[in-house]
């Protein structure tokens, strides 16, 4: 006779199946999929209706009360830094410090930092014309330029808070982001480098690719002065380091150094918090990348909601992972999970990132597979009782997972085929390969990582 454990197991398995032939075969939009895999999971673990009704409400809740400011103050730094021009400033002076033979590095470093606060497609599309007049003044191959562009771009989108993924990954398994930024950022500037420069090099050999034919090429720059390129790094990296400082102090709290009572300690936690954090950030890009590039306040707020219109849809999508992940632990499949996990000594690692894998391969969405790992792998970390630098470390799997293989059924795959004007099989041979070494690359690192972080 079959056990509870292992029908409750097979519940969760099946709801992974029910998810994806949701996605992929009756394309039902994916905030509606996990609320339908959610539901089947209470249904069948024999949850009362409103017991899973209120499970389901809760988990929404839970995840909304953070994720939805995060996102949305996100992504209205990023609008505010893609229609000042911020993007292009940013590149044309990186560029300029990088020098001419070391142009590749400025672009990956140039990817990662406008990637921070811009969603990858739209920053991929602000400064793909750059990379068009860099590879028709030089004779290179396109692939040269856009690989380390884009690779940046891609590391940031899914290792680096405050953009949405790492951002909704973390709250659902409570890492702190401090910890993600800080370790982020030791995982992902390697995979980074490795999968741009270095890779773009060699694929560039491989494929020559000029500028596609529906580009008008424009010599045109962007000029600024060195202090309008320091303002929008500053406002970048304003919130990341409040939101350092708070986690170090955080830490420091713990140890017993300093007094969580300290005024000063207090008031910079608050600073730090990522509510604080971002409203300074967004609330200074709005003085110095608005008002004062002569923007109203007309003007200000029509940025504001095109910015959050495509935000609402991944808050949503979280939002619904939230539900999946308290469904998972009300009914008690999270805790078989947990079980099975300690009775075989799995590596809570290298299943996050198996699952992460599996689910991006899969149906595609990074943002689905990152979300749907997260939410099997909360109930675990609770189980097991995981520190906040582990959580993060977990969190960075599930990230690294969720980047591979990047093929046909990804919608990034067919934006950098277009506007880089390869074929499928070129597109394959390039951003293929070099999203599926960023996720390798950055999980050997998070191993590496993990022998030295407790």
């Amino acid at each position: 006779m079959m056990s509870e454990t292992t029908y409750l197991l097979l519940i969760t398995i099946s709801s992974i199946v029910l998810l994806l032939v949701l996605v992929m075969r009756l394309k039902i939009h994916a905030f509606v999929a996990l609320l339908l895999a959610s539901t089947f999971v209470g249904l069948a673990a024999g949850m009362p209706f409103m017991e899973l009704i209120e499970s389901l409400q809760e988990g929404m809740g839970n995840i909304l009360g953070f994720i939805a400011i995060v996102v949305g103050l996100g992504a209205i730094l990023g609008k505010l830094l893609e229609v000042s021009g911020g993007a292009e400033i940013l590149a044309q002076h990186i560029i300029g410090a990088f020098g001419e033979r070391r142009t590749h590095w400025a672009l990956m470093l140039t990817g990662f930092i406008v990637s921070i606060p811009v969603f990858l497609d739209v920053g991929f599309i602000i400064l793909v014309p750059i990379v068009y007049a860099l590879a028709k003044r030089s004779g290179r191959s396109l692939l040269h330029f856009a690989i380390p562009l884009l690779a940046g771009m891609a590391v940031t989108h899914s290792f680096i808070p405050p953009t949405p993924g790492p951002v909704a990954v973390a709250e659902i398994l409570n890492a702190p982001l401090g910890w993600m930024i800080g370790l982020g950022i030791v995982v992902g500037l390697p995979a980074a480098a490795l999968a741009g420069p270095v890779f773009g090099k060699y694929i560039s050999r491989k494929i020559m690719v000029g500028p596609p034919d529906f580009v008008e090429f424009s010599e045109e720059k962007v000029l600024s002065s060195r202090s309008d390129f320091l303002m929008i790094l500053f406002i970048i990296i304003l919130p990341l380091f409040l939101i350092l400082i708070a986690t170090s102090l955080d830490m420091v709290v713990g140890l017993g150094e300093l007094s969580g009572e300290n005024y000063w300690v207090s008031l910079f936690q608050f600073l730090g918090h990522p509510f604080a954090a971002l409203t300074i950030a967004t609330l200074v890009a709005a003085y110095f990348l608005g008002i004062r590039k002569g923007y109203n306040a007309s003007q200000l707020l029509e940025f504001s909601d095109k910015a959050l219109t495509p935000a609402g849809l991944i808050i949503l999508i979280t939002g619904a992972g939230g539900m999946y992940k308290q469904i998972l632990v009300d009914s008690g499949a999270g805790e078989a999970l947990a079980q099975l996990f300690i009775t075989y000594n799995v590596a809570p690692l290298f299943m996050a990132y198996i699952l992460a894998v599996i689910i991006r391969i899969i149906q595609g969405s990074a943002t689905v597979a990152m979300i749907t790992s997260a939410g099997m792998m909360a109930p675990i970390i609770v189980e097991l009782q995981i520190s906040d630098p582990m959580k993060a470390l977990i969190c960075l799997a599930i990230a690294a997972g969720a980047t591979i293989l990047s093929h046909v059924n990804d919608s990034g795959f067919w934006l950098v085929k277009k506007y880089l004007g390869l074929t499928e099989k070129e597109t394959l041979q390039s951003w293929t390969v070099m999203e599926t070494i960023i996720s390798v690359t950055a999980f050997i690192f998070i191993l590496m990582v993990s022998l030295v972080v407790k």
